[in-house]
């Protein structure tokens, strides 16, 4: 028998894609945080900013990495090597104390970053994060 027989071939990629499709999304969740919503409108930003976040324990993220509140401005003056106009978005779970999620923007800003914003989520119309502040 000289032909070779695909059958087998195809059935493999189509579990691998099957495989991918639902992989693929669960890959991009991040930390879940419960936004507080706003109306306001969705900014456009050229480059990416650092994201820092209080969930809802109160525990801080660096991006997606758990970071103590102690060591949260030497990591971000390491990331940005010490330029202080880097855009740094915070991001609180909207069941936190709002003192908390302050006193990391405070402890951010007084490391000399001067772009630092909050972040919220649009209504149930739009879906998108909005910048608010500066």
């Amino acid at each position: 028998m000289a032909e070779i027989n695909v059958t087998p071939m195809v059935d493999v990629m189509l579990v691998l894609l099957v495989i991918f499709m639902i992989t693929a999304p669960l890959l991009t969740s991040g930390i879940p945080v419960n936004l507080p919503q706003t109306k306001a409108e969705a900014l456009s930003e050229p480059t990416e900013p650092l994201v820092v976040t209080v969930n809802g324990e109160g525990k801080i993220y660096l991006q997606e990495t758990e970071v103590p509140m102690e060591s949260l401005v030497a990591r971000l003056q390491a990331i940005t090597a010490n330029k202080p106009d880097t855009k740094i978005y915070v991001r609180g779970d909207k069941a936190i104390n709002y003192g908390r999620v302050m006193e990391v923007m405070g402890l951010v800003k007084s490391a000399g970053f001067t772009q630092v914003a909050l972040i919220v989520e649009q209504p149930a119309e739009t879906q998108t994060g909005t910048q608010i502040g500066n």
